[in-house]
């Protein structure tokens, strides 16, 4: 049993695997039963107090000091050719940036036909090796699954720094029958000294009634049903869902169907929405001129 340690703060630093985190948020969201996207807010609250027990801390002293998200990403014009995807990168970023997250975006380039990023775990390792040496964390969460890491948690190591994994396992059959797999490395869980497989964690018998476990997801914001109230009635407009497709959808409404957002969506569940469905809502003119839908309630 550790003894709560008094003196001094302990300063987390914690490097995101984006691509990785995304993936595994999509799960949870589209595939897992609680239809739910794991909330940033959340997980650091998770994290500090996971340290401060693991430490032997009083959690008041177990404080995140530095957060880095390292993500590939394809260009904007390509962004640009597919719809809407530059508004859900804005607005993930918005996300990010309210959290305090430092953002490290790498283009993703095509290799033989294929896309793939490129030494992105090169970059996560850099920054994370270039704080230890300048000693500006004692504990290291890592949020990632590949063995790539393992040099790093050795050099971390090495160092006297703590080394917290946070990492998930899952499997499933996608909508084109394909399985899907993702493994943690065990290689990378025997370097770390803080293993913390969150799935198993996450769907334990209690782990859907504990408030810090639940916290780990979006929940329903009271600040989008208040944003909703204050929409001036006369200007609330009406239609049906028209499609729905991973996190966004069209409402029909004429002269063009409107596009909306899952972050739109205000007094249910985007998740519970379906074709056809008589939703209310506001539309704003975005700055290229297309008119979305926000606000969105269902009737």
């Amino acid at each position: 049993m550790h003894t709560k340690k008094t003196e001094g703060l302990t300063r987390i630093g914690v490097f995101y695997d984006g691509n990785y985190f995304l993936h595994v948020s999509n799960y949870y969201n589209y595939v897992h039963p609680l239809k739910k996207r794991l909330s940033i807010a959340g997980l650091h609250d998770f994290i500090c107090r996971q340290v401060a027990l693991e430490e032997g801390l009083d959690p008041q002293h177990s404080r995140i000091t530095d957060a880095h998200y390292f993500r590939g990403r394809i260009s904007a014009q390509e962004a640009a050719q597919r719809g809407n995807q530059l508004y859900y990168e804005r607005v993930f970023d918005d996300i990010l940036m309210s959290e305090g997250l430092v953002t490290h975006y790498f283009p993703i380039k095509s290799f033989h036909g294929k896309k793939e990023e490129k030494n992105v775990d090169v970059h996560l390792a850099l920054e994370a090796y270039d704080m230890a040496t300048c000693g500006k964390m004692d504990v290291m969460v890592l949020i990632a699954s590949d063995s790539d890491f393992v040099p790093l948690i050795r050099k971390i190591n090495a160092m006297g720094i703590r080394v917290m994994l946070i990492c998930w396992d899952f499997e499933f059959t996608n909508d084109e029958g394909q399985k899907t797999v993702t493994r943690t490395s065990q290689a990378l869980i025997k370097e770390v000294s803080y293993p913390l497989q969150m799935h198993a964690l996450i769907d334990s018998r209690s782990g859907f009634t504990e408030p810090l476990i639940m916290n780990l997801f979006v929940q329903d914001e009271s600040h989008n049903n208040e944003k909703g109230a204050q929409s001036i009635k006369e200007n609330v407009k009406r239609g049906q869902i028209l499609s729905l497709k991973n996190g966004f959808g069209f409402i029909k409404y004429p002269n063009n169907n409107l596009f909306f957002h899952y972050t739109d969506v205000v007094n249910i569940d985007f998740n519970d929405l379906i074709t056809g469905d008589t939703v209310e809502f506001d539309t704003e003119r975005k700055h290229n001129g297309q008119e979305v839908a926000r606000n969105v309630r269902k009737v």
